[in-house]
């Protein structure tokens, strides 16, 4: 994806945000208790995978979660993995909302599909992978408009004090840039050429440090609940 995606705290799939649907903090959720038809018995809609202050993350979530994963990386995480990562998202959606962080429009949606879809060989093999994940267009296109959202407003917030020096660029170049090329006997381009980009990448870094941090400290205040998964027959 040609624009740059942060990490929310152990979720790296290509650096992709993976992200469950949509919703305000406190908004109804896809979970729903059981229902009595007139026709018959009850039936569940959706399980609860976990409970996390006054809301719900849904079986469903995780599984969505997990079959973007799928698409993107092409595996996926265990169930406690893709639960903390929703949690994660969870208390950064929070936070987005509450500071009524606007939300990417539909060109910004729009690229980010695209440039997703050229990682594959052709339109039709990306349609046909998301359709063997479980998942259509339209919830590629909803999952990634919820990753840049949360993902820009990482940015936003922890940007500003991701400060990173000539010192540890030079660091870098030398034991993480250089060195490497020079062992596989590629061409070394000199520090002025890429320091910026070099430069970039810290900064992500420290974001991402900083953003592991608050999230962490964060979850310590907060009432979560996982859900043992329900015994299959």
């Amino acid at each position: 994806m040609g624009e740059k995606v942060l990490l929310l705290a152990s979720i790296a799939t290509l650096g992709w945000l993976a992200a469950g649907p949509a919703r305000a903090q406190t908004s109804a959720h896809s979970a729903v208790p059981p229902t009595a038809s007139a026709a018959g018995p009850t039936e569940t809609i959706d399980g609860i995978a976990a409970r996390i202050e006054d809301d719900v993350l849904t079986e469903g979530e995780v599984r969505e979660l997990g079959a973007f994963q799928k698409l993107v990386d092409g595996q996926t995480k265990s169930r406690a993995e893709l639960i903390r990562e929703l949690e994660d998202q969870w208390i950064v959606r929070g936070e987005a909302t509450a500071a009524n962080y606007p939300t990417p429009s539909a060109e910004d949606v729009d690229r980010a599909y695209s440039q997703l879809e050229s990682q594959f060989p052709s339109p039709d093999e990306f349609k046909r992978r998301g359709t063997a994940a479980g998942l259509g267009e339209a919830a590629v296109r909803r999952m990634l408009e919820e990753q840049l959202y949360l993902s820009r407003f990482l940015d936003f917030r922890f940007r500003p004090a991701a400060q990173v020096t000539d010192s540890q660029i030079e660091d870098y170049y030398k034991n993480d840039f250089a060195d490497p090329l020079k062992k596989r006997g590629q061409p070394v381009p000199a520090l002025d050429d890429v320091d910026d980009n070099i430069r970039e990448v810290l900064i992500v870094r420290a974001i991402n440090d900083r953003a592991t941090a608050w999230l962490d400290d964060t979850r310590t205040r907060l009432q979560i609940d996982v859900i043992a998964p329900e015994a299959k027959p």
